[in-house]
């Protein structure tokens, strides 16, 4: 298993250039019981880096598969107040949040997918007014992960557990630049540059729209919207706070307009969502909804995603990132959208980043819905990039440039 200087580097990293807690700010950190001891080691580092406080929300998977198993719907989707005043009370002490994921693919899926979708209604519905503040970076939040047993054995089942459980950390130590002898906080300095360049590129285009073709049958035409901003990397809250919500992160993204996507994509890699794998799956759309679907497997589920609300429909992310990506590089497929997405080229049905229009952040949800931005209680990524995705630039004036081929930037 990973050396205790490594996870310490790891712990640093997460605190100081993840979430980046700042002198007397909360930290509120989000994991699994079965990650106590590296918990242990992110909530020290919180403290020397100055936190006022820290606060930490356990979970069990476990356990909620127990609770969704043997409770009744009526109590699944009772969602008490308290539970709400909490988080509303961290935000308003301008909080930070640091999640640290270790959920294992396919753990839900003997679960009634109706049931599944009841509860995440309801707590969508509660948790909504709660959202902006992550959504429109109004404090930092940072995602990282451990490995768990389960998850490892789902990428590794050939492996015994212990060995497989070893390797997914490697793999994860890997993917967020952190080693024995190496200083991730510089390497990550230096990463978030490369992304920065890449989206000072894609906004002096400023291209109209996006057209994805590739081998897998996608032909998909995306309209961005006016005034967008393509981000990636390190990001800045509205205090000024600069953090990095995802690690790893390989992705330059933008706003699509949600009228504005026509066309046929298909997904190059599995989805977990609501604790089931959607695998082998496509989605056709006409102007911006989508119209058409379908799925090998777990067909009901991607259908609860695509109606999970109105904006659930259309999509709220569009998603750049070269098919030779150091993630992509290590053959492995996580079955975790945090890391396969930086595999992959990737869209997202659901809400959409204010941070990705001039202006948005300071704008009412109604200003950003006449602005052409969609909005969702969900955002779920899923992947289609692929050796041959290749990417067309519209510019305004309707000429063409070539953005992608063989599944990488040329530009």
């Amino acid at each position: 298993m990973a050396s205790k200087n490594v996870m310490q580097k790891y712990a640093k990293l997460a605190v100081r250039i993840g979430a980046n807690v700042q002198p007397g700010q909360l930290l509120v950190v989000t994991s699994s019981v079965t990650n106590y001891a590296f918990v242990r080691m992110c909530v020290k580092e919180a403290y020397e880096a100055g936190a006022g406080d820290v606060v930490v929300n356990w979970s069990d998977e476990q356990l909620a598969l127990m609770s969704y198993t043997y409770c009744s719907l009526e109590t699944l989707t009772e969602f008490p107040q308290w539970t709400y005043d909490k988080q509303a009370w961290a935000q308003e002490k301008g909080c930070c949040f640091l999640h640290i994921t270790s959920s294992t693919p396919g753990l839900m899926k003997d679960v009634d997918p109706e049931k599944m979708q009841a509860v995440q209604i309801a707590g969508s519905t509660k948790y909504a007014p709660l959202q902006k503040y992550t959504m429109n970076n109004d404090g930092q939040w940072s995602i990282v992960a451990l490995p768990s047993a389960g998850w490892a054995m789902k990428v590794f089942p050939e492996l015994p557990e212990d060995e497989a459980v070893e390797k997914l950390m490697d793999a994860i130590l890997m993917s967020v630049r952190v080693s024995e002898d190496n200083d991730p906080v510089a390497e990550w300095k230096a990463h978030n540059e490369r992304i920065t360049g890449h989206s000072k590129l894609l906004n002096d285009y400023n291209f109209k729209a996006l057209h994805f073709t590739n081998e897998l049958g996608t032909d998909l035409t995306v309209e961005l919207v006016p005034n967008h901003v393509w981000a990636g990397g390190c990001e800045y809250s509205t205090k000024g706070i600069l953090f990095n919500p995802n690690m790893p992160t390989e992705e330059n993204f933008c706003m699509p307009l949600k009228t504005g996507v026509n066309g046929k994509v298909v997904a190059s890699m599995p989805l977990n969502y609501q604790g089931k794998l959607i695998d082998n799956f496509w989605l056709e759309f006409k102007d911006g909804k989508v119209v058409n679907f379908g799925a090998e497997k777990e067909q009901d589920t991607l259908k609860n995603l695509v109606e999970f609300d109105e904006g659930s429909a259309y999509l709220g992310e569009v998603a750049l990132i070269s098919y030779d990506s150091p993630i992509r590089e290590t053959g492995i497929l996580f079955y975790n959208t945090l890391f396969d997405e930086n595999a992959s080229c990737h869209l997202a049905l659901g809400r959409a980043y204010p941070m990705n229009i001039k202006g948005g952040t300071e704008m009412t949800q109604e200003e950003l819905n006449e602005s052409g931005a969609n909005y969702s209680m969900n955002h779920v990524d899923f992947m289609f990039g692929s050796r041959e995705m290749h990417i067309e630039g519209i510019c305004q004036d309707g000429t063409t440039v070539t953005v992608f081929d063989h599944g990488n930037f040329v530009i």
